[in-house]
């Protein structure tokens, strides 16, 4: 999957994901640590939960409210060589505090894979409720691997992949932000490493640096 969405990756039957993802923002100076985590009701049913928390002390409300999705794949075609699957995505945010409002969202998540290639195709929109903002986003990510250039015939091995995301975050009253992303990720069978750089390319041209580690049990 992609370093900015959690929304692509697949999950086995009584599969558990654990992702922990640091992003420094340069400009202002903050820090947040969002968790998440996906859990496999079946090969097809995934349901997948993020909370971010806010670093910087300059801020009064640290702890960020709980995005809850559930993900069905409804198309699947899968090859030797790779796979194609088309995913439905609908939830809520809740909020993690009493003078916040909730939000009802919902989008899709499209990943095609073959040989040393995968694009991944994400976006959500989420309607607010009561005195919350309407907001939306979308991500296009192309990973490629590097390392190893064939895999085994057998069993299975760590590889290397360079990563280059188009990313679009909207508010309500605001134009859309779109960013470009570049990192790297080191992939083995239960654990994956990632790192990589987000620009903004119209708005406030913020820089931001992103570190996850994720765990698969």
């Amino acid at each position: 999957m992609g370093l900015r969405s959690f929304v692509a990756l697949p999950v086995d039957k009584g599969g558990t994901v654990i992702r922990l993802s640091f992003e420094h923002a340069k400009d202002t100076d903050t820090d947040s640590l969002t968790t998440s985590a996906a859990y496999g009701f079946t090969a097809t049913q995934t349901l997948l939960l993020g909370m971010p928390y806010r670093l910087s002390l300059s801020e009064e409300s640290r702890q960020g409210d709980v995005s809850v999705l559930y993900r069905h794949i409804v198309w699947q075609d899968d090859s030797q060589s790779g796979t194609d699957r088309l995913g439905l995505l609908g939830g809520a945010i809740v909020p993690t505090e009493s003078d916040r409002d909730a939000a009802v969202q919902a989008g899709f998540v499209f990943t095609h894979f073959k040989n040393w290639n995968e694009i991944d195709i994400d976006a959500l929109y989420r309607v607010g409720v009561d005195n919350r903002a309407d907001s939306g986003l979308y991500d296009i990510s192309w990973q490629y691997r590097l390392y190893p250039v064939e895999r085994p015939d057998w069993g299975l091995t760590q590889e290397i992949n360079t990563v280059l995301e188009l990313n679009g975050r909207w508010i309500q009253g605001n134009n859309m932000t779109h960013q470009i992303t570049a990192g790297l990720q080191w992939v083995h069978q239960r654990l994956v490493i990632e790192g990589g750089i987000v620009k903004d390319i119209n708005n406030d041209k913020e820089t931001r640096y992103i570190l996850s580690t994720r765990f698969h049990f």
